[in-house]
């Protein structure tokens, strides 16, 4: 094991270098990470050069040819229509818990891929992701059928709130300008997938207004992070909505290939509020943008300190426990859950509660995943696996203190 200044030289020289990952040397730097706006086309762009898919869908070593199943793919047309050409093993295995989609795969089996994967992670059978993916899918069949009535009353409830305080003109928290398709790369494609390294989106976006990756030479403005995010959290909405509309004028065919009919369900507030208030135009879009700003601010706070952003998880330039690590390990390396939060289910839905379980199985409704925390913690212990809970408030401070961090951080740092 390296020592903290062994180690801290190391992770400088691949930093420097930014050839490859500073936790993970074996990986090529992203493509296009540094460059343009930073969008998640532009991130599905640099990824499809450098894994290696050949034009296909990559998952582990083997490339297949889904065009025939898209169709039929039962998450939809559009997860499939914007992998291609990508790895998507790390999509692949989280989202798809029954066995039988591995069957089904073997139909579309084309070759085997030419090159190494550009993912540290791996999946193996007896690893700790596959046991804990093969327990939760026998445990899922002994879980009432109701188990998520409880958050559909929730979200329906807020739903209805949101109409009727549109209607009264009042400030209510909405994230309508945030496109679901953007959400659906960023997010789900490459956060959830790419925790705290260089691929997660959720973090180069954030890029240079808040630097989340520990680096030394991070500039003055670093330390004014919780001034900068006052300031930055509110146009966030807007800067996503005005970044794909740039991409229509700059890209040629952007319009035509990643638009879609539902994209005009992003005007059903403001028409809702012209329709029942009898407000003028110019008003309600005054309204609908003073709306936006503040659900904007009020989401991106919550989502930057909600589990990820703290000196006791890893990020790149930290040490890992191995370079080739479990996919599901690592995931737990790169939170901490708040037992304050996990125990309400009005908290877990509105603050991304429950967050392991919600990254280790993402299609899974947050009133299932409550009734998997026994068995979560049992094939924790198992395979010693770093799981560690705080309180959202230790997270605010600890999300605040990342944004200053310029010191990589050993195993043994990061365990003591």
């Amino acid at each position: 094991m390296s020592s903290n200044s062994e180690w801290s030289e190391i992770a400088q020289r691949r930093v420097v270098a930014k050839t490859t990952h500073a936790s993970f040397p074996q990986l090529k730097y992203p493509s296009l990470r540094d460059a343009g706006l930073k969008d998640p086309v532009q991130w599905l762009a640099g990824k499809s050069m450098d894994d290696g898919a050949e034009g296909l869908w990559r998952i582990h070593d083997k490339l297949y040819d889904l065009t025939k199943f898209i169709k039929l793919h039962p998450g939809g047309e559009e997860w499939l229509e914007l992998t291609k050409g990508t790895d998507i093993t790390e999509a692949f295995e989280s989202h798809h818990l029954n066995p039988a989609a591995e069957k089904i795969l073997t139909q579309y089996y084309i070759k085997d891929a030419k090159t190494p994967r550009n993912s540290p992670f791996t999946f193996k059978e007896d690893g700790f992701y596959k046991t804990l993916k093969k327990v939760v899918f026998e445990e899922l069949k002994k879980i009432p059928k109701d188990g998520t009535k409880t958050t559909d009353r929730i979200t329906d409830g807020l739903l209805i709130s949101l109409l009727i305080s549109s209607t009264m003109s009042c400030w209510v928290v909405n994230n309508i300008l945030v496109k679901m398709w953007d959400f659906r790369i960023s997010h789900v494609l490459s956060h959830h997938l790419y925790t705290n390294t260089l691929l997660d989106l959720d973090i180069t976006e954030l890029e240079p207004f808040l630097l989340l990756h520990p680096r030394k030479d991070k500039p003055f403005y670093a330390k004014l992070g919780p001034i900068i995010e006052l300031f930055f959290f509110p146009f966030y909405f807007l800067i996503s909505f005005s970044k794909r509309i740039i991409c229509i004028f700059l890209r040629k065919g952007f319009f035509k290939k990643h638009f879609r009919w539902h994209d005009a369900l992003g005007l059903t507030l403001p028409i809702w509020m012209w329709i029942t208030t009898g407000t003028p135009v110019l008003q309600v879009i005054a309204t609908w943008l003073s709306i936006n700003c503040i659900g904007s601010f009020i989401f991106t706070s919550i989502a930057v300190s909600a589990s990820h952003h703290h000196p006791d998880v890893i990020k790149d330039g930290d040490q890992p426990r191995s370079e080739t690590p479990d996919w599901g390990m690592h995931q737990i390396e790169a939170l901490l859950d708040r037992k304050d939060v996990n125990n309400n289910v009005f908290a877990v839905i509105t603050l991304f509660g429950d967050h392991a379980l919600h990254h280790m199985f993402p299609t899974l409704d947050h009133g299932i995943l409550r009734h998997l925390r026994p068995i979560f913690i049992e094939i924790c212990e198992k395979f010693q696996a770093n799981y560690q809970v705080s309180t959202q408030f230790q997270l605010v401070l600890g999300q605040i203190k990342e944004t200053m961090r310029t010191e990589f951080k050993t195993i043994k740092q990061r365990y003591t």
